[in-house]
């Protein structure tokens, strides 16, 4: 689907974003002293950003960790921010009544009586919407909420913490302020979206922004390559990243099949940055030279990111953040093997250059010579094809 052309002037009622807002991916979490690169985008360090928050619910999964706490809820977002992350990750639609929400299903799932239902979220008003599952008022019980896996088995959603269903806006009102905000404008890849209904989408989320956003940092990111497109058009203020499998499967729209067209895609749409799935990078490490020299910042996304070694790897390859499940154990392992310190500590590994600007130290880590790095950049895309 191709889009027209479109202004900030052309969409009725959106104001502008204002110019004192987080124009940077930076908070006051990150080190201070940090100067910005080329674009406010660039990232002055290794960022970690919590999946749906403290990680996504894997309800059949045998890990305990998959099902601790509620995904894309206030408490998941504020239990990742007891942890040294950058941004929460989450997903964001919009109720047929104009409300952005946070959830990541296409559908939501209920049973009454022995019969499941199905409702799409962006056909439910923020009413219906919010019925499901845990209620915030005392002695209200919720409709049951369940989740289809990807095998297709319907199963409760069940964790150790839950928490009620959530907006955009309680979001920005309730989590830890200083927490950035990585939004993934969600999208069904089997529909074909209209440009008016994008911009009606639009309207709404950056309407939310503009009013509840204050200083807090903020990235969007969508896998519809129209979706990320549209966004930067109609805003300026915040950065747009393109979310791509980096070719680990296949579409019809060939701009989501491979990192070579999302780079492509960033650069003829002025986009900021790739996250792509990180199979995909290891698959074809050859790529990133071309990311940094279109200047792009990179991060990735994927199970692999629950690894500390690979993780680790990444981090020697020049990839800028990983978005990660098992936020408590890979902050602490990023902690562990790489050390924030200013330029007067020294450091074996120089992010940005010039006296007193961010630079990382690796602290305990294993040792590569150049030559074994290599080798292994080419050896990974032979063990990862599975």
């Amino acid at each position: 689907m191709a889009l027209k052309a479109v202004l900030v002037s052309d969409v009725p009622n959106l104001d502008q974003v204002p110019e004192n807002a987080s124009l940077a991916l930076y908070s006051t979490r990150f080190s201070k002293g940090v100067e910005m690169g080329r674009v406010a985008s660039r990232i002055p360090k290794f960022l970690v950003i919590g999946h749906r928050g403290n990680g996504m619910n894997a309800l059949q999964s045998s890990d305990r960790r998959m099902r601790a706490i509620k995904e894309n809820s206030i408490s998941s977002f504020n239990s990742a921010a007891n942890f040294p992350i950058d941004f929460v990750e989450f997903d964001v639609q919009v109720t047929k009544d104009d409300c952005p929400v946070i959830f990541h299903d296409n559908f939501i799932l209920s049973e009454e009586n022995g019969t499941v239902f199905e409702r799409r979220v962006t056909e439910l008003c923020l009413s219906e919407f919010l019925c499901y599952g845990p209620q915030r008022e005392a002695g209200k019980e919720g409709k049951t909420l369940l989740r289809k896996t990807k095998d297709g088995k319907i199963v409760r959603w069940d964790v150790e913490k839950d928490d009620s269903l959530c907006t955009l806006q309680e979001a920005f009102e309730q989590v830890e302020p200083s927490l950035g905000f990585n939004i993934e404008l969600k999208f069904d890849d089997c529909i074909v979206y209209e440009q008016d209904y994008l911009i009606n989408v639009f309207q709404a989320i950056l309407q939310v922004v503009l009013n509840y956003a204050k200083d807090r940092p903020i990235i969007f990111s969508s896998f519809q390559p129209d979706a990320a497109l549209l966004v930067k058009k109609l805003q300026s203020t915040y950065p747009v990243f393109f979310l791509t499998n980096g070719g680990t499967e296949l579409y019809y729209d060939v701009r989501r099949n491979s990192l070579e067209e999302a780079v492509k895609l960033c650069l003829e749409g002025g986009l900021q940055g790739i996250v792509s799935e990180v199979k995909g990078v290891f698959r074809n490490p050859g790529a990133l030279t071309k990311i940094k020299e279109a200047k792009l910042s990179l991060l990735t996304y994927g199970k692999l990111n629950n690894v500390a070694e690979a993780v680790y790897m990444q981090y020697l390859m020049g990839i800028e953040g990983v978005i990660v499940d098992l936020v408590q154990e890979i902050t602490e392992a990023v902690s562990d093997m790489i050390k924030p310190t200013t330029a007067e500590d020294g450091g074996d590994k120089n992010l940005l250059e010039g006296d007193g600007k961010m630079q990382m130290q690796v602290k305990s880590k294993p040792e590569f010579s150049q030559r074994e790095l290599s080798f292994l950049l080419k050896l990974i895309p032979e063990l990862i094809q599975i």
